[in-house]
Order: structure tokens, then C-alpha cells, then sequence
């Protein structure tokens, strides 16, 4: 646990600090959310954004970047979308242009440019230390994300430094790479849309497979999304997930918008497109690089995950009686003949390599104590036990689409009650 420390750094006092009842860090769609449904209840707040407002999805998205989720599924507070493609998956220009129209129908007051530094608890308040001063606020939401700092294991320095390395964060189109091949680590969404950007381009690709699940895109007539809506999985709440440490831990289904919305079945890119595929990554020494034989057991947890969707859609349609086309069942069109557990990439003219295994949080500005010995934010439903400290914007924050356009506007709205009566149960002492 943090020692909090609750003395000023600063030589102003604390008379000179500008007040304010909330202070939310981060202006993203999940702070501007909170922006969105405290401004309806007329209550003073600031938004902190280091770059800004909806960087992330500005900069670091690659060009063919789209939704994974239908449009219909963008349910920001009175701001559902209304465009003409409701099933259909919004690219990043199109993302950002929602998001800026969400903005603009309320004017959020933000201060861009503006890094939060600290925050540390201070008199009954809280003191947010910025990049242009400090602020005491009565209340503070976190809304940044769980998407600080790219993962890239210790190992890929050993890598021969002619190979040229990115994470998926810089990964912008496949002109930018050099010419040659190039391996893609991980299987998570980023990863396969990577390889499907790459593939497309002609481009030879070597995909190292974790453990990520799949699942199915258009099935018996709807998208699969569309199915579990109306089954009611995305309502089911972690407090009551059958299996909540595996919502928690598992990575996210792998499928893609592009063209309309598709599946990604990896066995079908090595059949149609010549690619290449290893079990996960294990290490790098110069040339050499090492893999798990766990290929193929990856490859059938993945198709396992993709058939357990359709048989709970074919139930829910069994069970209440929709008249719905059948499809054929699935069939694997490749496994692995030998687990490949070295390669050399000079052999291979392997020229680059694409991380996307995913990112870590950084709150080691916030000294507060809000956390379990392992750094992890400890909340129920975004609410700490430390009073008027609140999080937002985090996958599983209540349901599945708390990290996600889905369930912001609920997570949101539910925060700014807790905020509302936090506030009215202060005013009263």
C-alpha cells in the first residue's frame, strides 16, 4: 500500500491554489462522459488533458484503424450516434469526428496541453499538482486509461539492432516498415488487424500466437454482437460474472470491422495468404528467436471460444423460437504438422518486428491510497473507499462494455450520482 503524503511541494499557499468541486484527469470519451453529465447537474469541474481532447484516438491509431464493435454500439451521454450505417464500423477519422460532435454539444471545460503531476490528498480536499499550477478539488475522477505504457519484454534487446522494432502504438501503415518480412507478436485485436494490414500490402508475415480468443462476425444473419445484446451478455456485471478472474485476465475476442465486418480465422491467412505462424514468443538473441510449442493448442482455445459463441446463439435461438438461416458447422482448414520453436530471422529476411502485446498503466503520480500491493486501483464500480476518488474508463470497471463505447454512458452517469451525493452529504455537515 502508498504512505500518503500530504504535505505542499510548493511554495504557494494553499490560499493561491484555484479551487474547484471536481477535477477529472483525462479527456477521453470516459472523462468528457463525466464532463458531459456533470455539466447537466450544474456542478463545477475542470478536465486536465496532457494533449488534446481524444489524442489517443487521433494519434495513435494506424490508417485503417476501425471499430470492432457496430456503430450502434457508441452511446455516449445524449449522444447516441445517428449516422445512416448503424451496422456497420466507423474508421478513425469518422471515430474522432463522433467524438468531436459529442464535444461540441456541450462545450466541456477542459485545459489542454496540461499535464497532472500528483495528486495527494491535502486538508479534506485533494491537491492536483499540473503542468501549469496546482488546483484543490473536493472530488477527482481518474479517467486515463489503462493504455500508458506499451509493453515490450526485456528480451527484445537482444535483438540484432538492424532489425527494426515497433509497438503497435507507432505502427501506422506497412510503407512504413522496410522492405523484407516482418514478424507480428501477439494475436490480440491490434495484432490481427496488423497482419491483415501487412498481408494486404503484399507484404510477408510471420504472426507469433498467444493465447487470445476469437470470435465469430456474421452468424445466422446477424452480427454475433448483435446476439449477445439481445441475450443480455454485455448487461451481466463482474459482481456477478460466472468466472470473473478469467473476465478480468482474459484478452479480448479477436474479429475486425474492416470491409464491413469480418472474422479472423488465422488458419485461413496461412491457407489464402501465405502466412507464417509460431506459438508464442519466448525470446530473442541476435538473430534467433525462440517460440512456446503451444501453436496449436492456441489455435483450438481460439476456435473453441469462437464455436462456444455460436452454440449460445444457437441456443438463445432454439430457446425463443427466431426463425434464423442455419450454418454449416466449423471446420479447421489447417493445424500445424510441427510446433516451430526457432527461427532465424536473418534466414527468413525477417526486417522488422511489430509488438502488440498490449499496455500498462502508470499511476505512480497518483499518491493517494487507492491501490493493492501490486500498483492495481481497487474500486467497486469505479467508487474507491477512499472518499470522493473515483475511476473510470477501465475494462470490467461494471460490465464488459465499461471500457468501451457500449457502457461508458452508464458507467458515467452512474459515477456523477456518486459524485452529486457526495457533494449534498458534505454540504450538510
Amino acid at each position: 500500500m502508498r504512505v500518503l503524503d500530504d504535505h505542499s511541494p510548493h511554495d504557494a499557499e494553499p490560499s493561491q491554489f484555484r479551487r474547484v468541486s471536481v477535477a477529472i484527469v483525462g479527456g477521453g470519451q470516459a472523462g468528457l462522459s463525466v464532463s458531459r453529465h456533470l455539466y447537466d447537474r450544474g456542478i463545477d469541474h475542470v478536465v486536465f488533458e496532457r494533449h488534446r481532447r481524444f489524442h489517443s484516438w487521433r494519434v495513435n491509431r494506424w490508417d485503417t484503424f476501425c471499430l470492432v464493435t457496430p456503430n450502434w454500439q457508441c452511446r455516449l451521454p445524449n449522444f447516441p450516434y445517428s449516422g445512416d450505417d448503424p451496422h456497420g464500423f466507423m474508421l478513425k477519422d469518422e471515430i474522432v469526428d463522433y467524438l468531436e460532435a459529442f464535444a461540441e454539444s456541450f462545450d466541456p471545460p477542459i485545459i489542454e496541453e496540461t499535464a497532472v503531476t500528483r495528486i495527494a490528498a491535502f486538508e479534506g480536499s485533494y491537491q492536483v499538482e499540473t503542468s501549469k499550477g496546482v488546483w484543490l478539488a473536493d472530488q477527482v475522477v481518474i479517467a486515463t486509461g489503462g493504455y500508458d505504457a506499451p509493453i515490450v519484454p526485456p528480451y527484445a534487446e537482444r535483438l540484432n539492432p538492424a532489425i527494426e522494432q515497433l509497438h503497435s502504438r507507432d505502427y501506422r501503415r506497412p510503407s512504413q516498415l522496410p522492405e523484407g518480412a516482418t514478424l507480428v507478436v501477439g494475436t490480440g485485436q491490434s495484432g490481427v488487424q496488423i497482419m491483415e494490414d501487412l498481408v494486404r500490402a503484399g507484404r510477408k508475415v510471420h504472426l507469433a500466437v498467444g493465447p487470445a480468443p476469437r470470435s465469430p462476425r456474421l452468424y445466422r444473419g446477424r452480427d454475433a454482437t448483435d446476439w449477445l445484446h439481445d441475450m443480455g451478455h454485455y448487461a451481466i456485471t463482474i459482481a456477478n460474472h460466472p468466472d470473473p478472474i478469467k473476465a478480468l485476465t482474459q484478452t479480448n475476442h479477436y474479429m475486425s470491422g474492416r470491409d464491413g465486418g469480418k472474422e479472423i480465422d488465422l488458419r485461413r491467412f496461412v491457407v489464402e495468404d501465405g502466412i507464417s505462424l509460431y506459438g508464442s514468443l519466448a525470446d530473442m538473441d541476435g538473430n534467433r528467436l525462440s517460440f512456446l510449442p503451444d501453436l496449436e493448442k492456441n489455435l483450438d482455445d481460439a476456435d473453441r471460444s469462437y464455436c462456444g459463441i455460436r452454440d449460445q446463439i444457437d441456443a438463445h435461438i432454439a430457446r425463443e423460437g427466431i426463425d434464423a438461416p442455419e450454418e454449416p458447422p466449423f471446420q479447421k482448414v489447417w493445424r500445424p504438422e510441427a510446433e516451430v520453436t526457432e527461427i532465424d530471422a536473418e534466414a527468413l529476411n525477417i526486417t522488422s518486428v511489430v509488438w502488440s502485446i498490449g499496455f500498462r498503466p502508470d499511476y505512480s503520480w497518483i499518491d493517494v491510497d487507492v491501490f493493492d500491493e501490486r500498483g492495481k486501483p481497487l474500486f467497486d464500480r469505479g467508487i474507491t473507499n477512499t472518499p470522493g476518488f473515483y475511476f473510470i474508463g477501465l475494462g470490467w470497471l461494471n460490465t464488459w462494455g465499461s471500457g468501451r463505447f457500449l457502457a461508458i454512458g452508464e458507467d458515467s452517469r452512474y459515477l456523477a450520482d456518486a459524485i452529486v451525493q457526495r457533494r449534498e452529504a458534505s454540504a450538510k455537515i
